[in-house]
């Protein structure tokens, strides 16, 4: 995982410097690449019917983004990227790894139930703002869809008696996920959502009952130039 950091913050580094470049003033048309780091509060959403709200949890995202033009005014694009996002959630459901299988209950005696997961991003959006070349204060909308793939996960509980179960890489996480996203706000602030729409389980069930998980994110995203 320390080798996919590292690689990933090195990428970030090179395209950052090129991105520099390329929001130069090019006749009419000009571009807006971009770092981006998102800090989201999350949700789990269709959570199962024996299964209770979860408690704070949390998104953490950084990348970069790359700008292709559409018009010649520059103010209307598309832009793909590719980040590193965190999650870490306090949740309800119990989740196990025994013999290769995925097993889910619910338990009300247990504790400090957590879940962390850490996913390369690969956001892409269709940008509107109303900046120019010259103009680097400005409003934006930016809406598309995020493709997630995760490269590491673990759950993590404690019973009544204090002890400590970690279950790593459980076989039934869903390690390629999407959803939509939008962006929208003024300058470098801006109000960000994510809304996941794919289980982040599959094939799993809970006393019978499909397990259709998914991922809900809002927060704030900063747009670096």
């Amino acid at each position: 995982m320390k080798t996919a950091l590292t690689f990933l913050f090195i990428f970030i580094n090179v395209i950052g410097a090129f991105s520099q470049k390329d929001s130069l003033n090019l006749g009419d048309r000009y571009a807006e690449d971009q770092i981006y780091v998102a800090v989201s509060y999350a949700q789990f959403l269709d959570q199962p019917q024996e299964i209770f709200k979860s408690n704070f949890s949390y998104g953490l995202s950084i990348g970069v983004l790359k700008d292709l033009i559409l018009n010649k005014q520059g103010n209307v694009s598309i832009a793909a990227g590719v980040g590193y996002g965190f999650d870490f959630f306090n949740h309800k459901l119990k989740v196990e790894e025994i013999n290769n299988t995925s097993v889910f209950s619910s338990d009300a005696t247990i504790s400090a139930n957590l879940f962390k997961s850490h996913n390369v991003e690969l956001p892409l959006e269709l940008r509107w703002r109303t900046s120019t070349a010259t103009k680097y204060s400005f409003w934006r909308i930016y809406a598309g869809i995020k493709f997630l793939y995760n490269f590491s996960n673990k759950f993590q509980f404690d019973d009544v008696n204090g002890n400590t179960f970690k279950y790593k890489d459980v076989s039934n996480y869903n390690k390629l996920q999407y959803g939509l996203t939008l962006s929208t706000g003024y300058d470098e602030f801006n109000i960000n959502l994510y809304y996941g729409l794919t289980p982040v389980f599959k094939n799993s069930t809970i006393n019978g009952e499909v397990i259709n998980t998914k991922i809900l994110k809002f927060g704030l995203i900063f747009y670096l130039l």
